[in-house]
């Protein structure tokens, strides 16, 4: 007999309140506000990760095995490998929350069909963790890997869900090298990095901004979307970077980049880097005359930047991949809205992202039939090309580019405000 465990996620880290000004999408707190979350945050990724080891299984903060209730029908098992340590935790904490308050909230239904079980497992951004907790999690019978965070982890969790035959599902930045056909496996809920810079280089172009720079980390991510920059550049046939420069992952060891790059008088440079990288990055070129734009693809994390730079955020621009989450007009916002007022979580991209990753997956489930198996999952799944899962479409066999794909390209100001 399976168990429904039910899942208790304290208050995330998500720094501000939401604005109520026409035409804002969000205002950012103040700063003591984001030092007392800061501190919260630290607190709940103790509690989690200390009751995950009390606990044996390497997951969320868990109630009590008592408690549980015996779950009704069928048990689906997820397994998810994410960072809620390391250079990405914000990022990790908020999509792996969103994800487990859709299995929450589809657990509690009255006669559901079947029940959702997700094991999550720190990596702390390590892709050799990630590749470890992948076996492990298929070892333990899982029937789908699902929302691995970063590149390299993500490219480490597929290549031991093809080594085992088991669906990968919802990475959040993986390369677009999954994209290929050939992955038969593999399928995701976000738009490609491609589709991504694309957006951003033509946003650049409309603009008049047509010498562009690149400012990536040293890892894979950095150079999947440096790679996607100059995609997208030659497919809009403008004129190529005119600089590029790497720096160490969330680091703020940037001064030989800000050297190189405002050598080259960018009039824009887009970032493909984590909050710390991008926040020490935009400080220090600013400092050294740059008055140019900055661009920055979704993976930095509007709100753990924000705590990084406060009011010198103004005027940097990051690319959002899903539909805003205070979007209350929005069909599938509205319900995740409504799951967010019964739990401790506060709204955020990530974490919606995260929630709609989960409820893409129960569709899919839904369609393969009661007595599913992973070929029949796995062909429903194929078959979801464009999925309207509440205002927002979503394609889980899209290549690097497709045009379906709504991405939203939102401005900050000094204020903390965010607008569309």
């Amino acid at each position: 007999m399976g168990f429904a465990l039910r899942i208790s996620i304290p208050r995330l880290s998500v720094p501000g309140r939401w604005s109520n000004v026409p035409g804002i999408e969000f205002a950012m707190g103040t700063r003591a506000t984001q030092a007392r979350e800061e501190t919260d945050m630290d607190s709940t990724r103790r509690a989690l990760l200390g009751t995950a080891v009390a606990a044996g299984m390497g997951g969320w903060n868990i109630e009590a095995l008592a408690q549980a209730k015996p779950a009704a029908g069928r048990k689906i098992v997820l397994g998810q490998s994410v960072p809620l340590t390391g250079a990405a935790d914000q990022i990790g904490v908020a999509y792996a929350g969103g994800a487990k308050l859709f299995v929450d909230a589809f657990n509690t239904k009255k006669n559901a069909p079947y029940q959702f079980e997700l094991k999550q497992l720190d990596d702390g951004y390590d892709p050799a963790k990630a590749a470890a907790n992948a076996k492990k999690l298929v070892a333990d019978g899982v029937d789908v890997l699902f929302g691995f965070v970063g590149t390299s982890s993500s490219d480490a969790g597929a290549a031991v869900a093809k080594e085992t035959g088991t669906i990968f599902f919802a990475p959040f930045a993986a390369s677009d090298a999954l994209r290929d056909a050939s992955h038969t496996n593999v399928f995701h809920v976000r738009p490609s990095l491609a589709d991504e810079a694309f957006k951003m280089v033509r946003h650049c172009a409309t603009l008049g901004q047509t010498r562009i720079a690149v400012l990536a980390e040293d890892d894979a991510m950095g150079k999947a979307g440096l790679a996607a920059v100059t995609q997208a550049l030659a497919e809009q046939k403008l004129p190529p970077l005119v600089g590029s420069a790497f720096v160490p992952v969330n680091s703020d060891k940037v001064d030989g980049a800000v050297a190189a790059l405002m050598k080259v008088q960018p009039q824009a440079i887009i970032q493909v880097s984590l909050f710390n990288s991008t926040a020490a990055f935009i400080r220090k070129a600013r400092k050294a005359g740059y008055g140019g734009a900055f661009m920055n693809f979704s993976v930095v994390g509007i709100d753990p930047l924000f705590t990084a730079l406060g009011k010198e955020i103004g005027g940097v621009v990051v690319s959002q991949v899903v539909p805003s989450p205070r979007s209350s007009a929005t069909p599938i916002v509205k319900e995740y809205l409504a799951a967010i007022d019964n739990s401790d979580q506060t709204p955020s991209y990530e974490s919606l992202e995260g929630y709609i990753a989960a409820k893409t997956l129960a569709e899919a489930v839904h369609r393969a039939g009661k007595n599913f198996d992973k070929a029949s999952l796995q062909k429903a799944m194929a078959s979801m090309t464009d999925y309207d899962i509440g205002g927002f479409r979503i394609n889980l066999r899209a290549g690097v580019r497709d045009s379906v794909r709504a991405i939203d390209l939102v401005t900050i100001t000094p204020d903390g405000k965010v607008v569309r």
